[in-house]
């Protein structure tokens, strides 16, 4: 499954595509790999925020 394309004013059919595309993208995944994933991603936005607020205080 792709990747969905939102819109510019994210609206609730956004939400709904997001979601599928979840489900589709872990559906067959065990807990475990379900959550190496999720933590995984957390961790790269968490760095990307890091990374944003240095650059603002510079």
């Amino acid at each position: 499954m792709e990747k969905p394309v939102l819109s510019p004013n994210f609206t609730i059919e956004d939400i709904h595509k997001l979601r599928e595309y979840n489900y589709e993208m872990t559906k067959d995944m065990t807990d475990q790999e379900r959550m190496d994933l999720y933590n995984k991603e957390g961790w790269e936005v968490q760095r990307e925020i890091e990374r944003m607020k240095i650059a603002s205080v510079s």
